[in-house]
């Protein structure tokens, strides 16, 4: 893996359902030992964040961005200790599912990134968060498959 720098993606799904566990497509999308850390949760599986102790308002609208850490980085010992360095290519938001839609899906992906490749986003994409589309840009800059992912399920915290 020499030459290749980390790339991490956040990216948002509308799940509108109203289950209480995971199926088993969202608990097997978790893989590689990433981990999101906010101050009272510590997300590294697949998970859906519950109504207890108020997590759900508080990663809406209190908790910043989230620490996180892939211990298995092979390079960027800041990518072990939670310290991502790079490009930001979009200000981290917090999830904020509109109110009576269900749970939404919070993904974060890491992938490997060319050391060649001068990753950034089009007007379009600039311009909206998360409305475009993912895979074309993951194919855009030959990024593959992620080599770790996490997601957490989560509705608007009044619901």
């Amino acid at each position: 893996m020499a030459g290749l720098a980390p790339f991490v993606v956040l990216c948002v799904f509308i799940l509108g359902a109203t289950q209480q566990t995971l199926n088993t497509q969202d608990a097997s999308f978790c893989h590689g030992g990433l981990e999101v850390i906010y101050p009272e949760l510590d997300i590294d599986k697949c998970l859906i964040i519950p109504k207890d102790r108020n997590l759900r308002e508080k990663v809406s609208t209190v908790w910043k961005a989230p620490q996180i850490y892939f211990s298995r980085a092979q390079q960027g010992k800041a990518l072990k200790n939670g310290r991502i360095q790079g490009t930001t290519l979009t200000d981290y938001l917090p999830p904020t599912p509109p109110h009576n839609t269900g749970l939404h899906r919070y993904q974060f992906m890491l992938f490997e990134q060319p050391a060649d490749a001068q990753v950034s986003l089009t007007k379009q994409e600039k311009s909206s968060r998360g409305k475009w589309d993912f895979q074309a840009f993951v194919k855009r800059f030959d990024l593959g498959e992620p080599v770790a992912a996490v997601q957490f399920l989560t509705q608007n915290y009044k619901d």
